[in-house]
């Protein structure tokens, strides 16, 4: 059975919400149907088919915010929020 394709934002509205230094507010459903990235009341949504469980989640957050910019995952870091839903990480 083939995936959904995932539905993404255009890039520029998704670096709009983040703030001078590259910073973005981020809060992520885990373990969800579809994924995709989703604005909602000046942050972004993350929703990803991964578990939180080993990182797995955080990874493939990282992983679809790098697609949906079109730069590289190791531009992405996360700062803040390794064990939470809502995480902070910062653009290059």
């Amino acid at each position: 059975m083939a995936r959904p394709r995932v539905d993404l934002p255009a890039a520029d509205a998704i670096r709009a919400l983040a703030d001078g230094e590259g910073r973005l507010a981020v809060r992520v459903v885990p373990g969800a149907r579809v994924e995709g990235l989703e604005l909602e009341d000046g942050q972004l949504l993350a929703k990803v088919r991964a578990r939180p469980k080993d990182g797995e989640a955080n990874a493939a957050v990282l992983a679809l915010l790098a697609k949906a910019l079109d730069t590289a995952p190791s531009r992405i870091e996360m700062l803040r929020g390794a064990t939470s839903r809502q995480k902070l990480v910062r653009i290059d």
